[in-house]
């Protein structure tokens, strides 16, 4: 059998991969501060290293890295709407397994435990853990992170700073977004803080995902992959003939 079979069969399931990662990214073109998945299409190197100038080398397709190009910025009035102007500057947040994990999205609610959240269920953290209110009248992000709250029954209407978000950098660190949306440090470990970083109170960062791009990478994605079925086709036809004349009379 020719090689040319398992050429074409990685080739679709790359294929296939890459279509589930654009329509995820389509899926969640009005998700706020989504990034878009960046898919990455390379030769797989066999042990004997001879694939790597092979002409029936077989394929892969990998997830390498999410497009860090900003959003565009939506006014709320909500007051706890933030959004990152800077494209490296992150929210902290704590991921599923209670480690630090980044965010850009800023949608906060607060939980019935007073805890402060994304939209997507992850705590937001603070100087020093997770960031709790207490029962309040009113509460305001300030440009720096600064979480300030009128208490509840303070007929004062001061507000007091309870916490600051922790805003991280991502410059010149080596980072990867997971499954779960979060930017995480490759191998573990954290950001370091960003004390310069700064929010926009009452403002949402949209999804940076091109609908347009997107389309026209599903369609091109589409018409690859259909070469590869016609490739498999192909090599079925030569297997064929191989049969046929070796069936022929000496």
């Amino acid at each position: 059998m020719d090689k040319l079979v398992y050429t074409a069969a990685t080739g679709l399931r790359a294929h296939m991969q890459a279509q589930a990662a654009i329509a995820n990214n389509m899926a969640n073109a009005s998700t706020t501060g989504f990034r878009a998945d960046r898919v990455s299409f390379d030769r797989i190197i066999l042990s004997d290293g001879t694939s790597q100038l092979s002409a029936r080398a077989p394929t892969s397709e990998e997830v390498r890295d999410a497009d860090r190009a900003p959003g565009a910025m939506q006014q709320t009035g909500r007051p706890l709407d933030v959004a990152l102007g800077d494209r490296d500057t992150w929210l902290t947040v704590q991921g599923a397994d209670g480690s630090e994990a980044y965010s850009r999205r800023g949608d906060f609610t607060v939980s019935e435990s007073g805890t402060l959240q994304t939209g997507d269920g992850f705590l937001v953290m603070g100087a020093s853990g997770p960031i709790t209110l207490p029962p309040y009248e009113s509460v305001s992000i300030g440009s720096d992170g600064s979480v300030s709250i009128v208490p509840q029954g303070d007929k004062s209407g001061q507000p007091q700073v309870i916490d600051r978000l922790k805003l991280v950098s991502s410059a010149g660190s080596d980072t990867v977004k997971g499954l779960d949306n979060l930017l995480h440090v490759r191998g573990g470990g954290t950001l370091p803080e960003n004390l310069d970083g700064k929010v926009t109170a009452g403002a949402l960062e949209g999804s940076n995902v091109n609908m347009t791009e997107a389309l026209v990478d599903m369609i091109e994605n589409q018409r690859s992959y259909e070469l590869q079925a016609n490739l498999l086709k192909e090599a079925k036809s030569m297997d064929e003939s191989s049969a046929s004349v070796m069936r022929l009379p000496g």
